[in-house]
């Protein structure tokens, strides 16, 4: 199975965003071929989610996790610490009242 490179899905990641009018950001720009991908889901109300990529070791799948959950500024400082530990990591900023990241849908995982 070939893997995207992380550049390709960050921007068709984008552009499926786009697509249904949600706002979204590259707060932080990984490495374009293998960078890992964290999202920051903003709910505009002070409250965050951020995700990231696992690995299934039963299904062999990946599936999108909860990375951090709760005030803004504590994601924010999840973020910080991962992107310390991880220099090549994507961030992006999704920006949805509703908490709408897409991430769930099929083609994203």
């Amino acid at each position: 199975m070939t893997r995207l490179t992380a550049d390709f899905w960050v921007h068709a990641y984008l552009a499926r965003l786009r697509g249904v009018g949600i706002p979204a950001f590259v707060t932080a720009h990984g490495d374009d071929t293998a960078g890992a991908v964290l999202v920051k889901l903003n709910t505009l109300n002070g409250q965050a989610q951020s995700f990231h990529r696992s690995y299934d070791l039963m299904s062999g799948a990946r599936k999108w996790v909860e990375h951090a959950s709760g005030a803004e500024a504590d994601v924010d400082a999840a973020v910080r610490r991962q992107q310390e530990f991880d220099p090549d990591l994507w961030v992006i900023e999704v920006e949805d009242r509703a908490g709408r990241h897409l991430l769930d849908e099929p083609g994203l995982e």
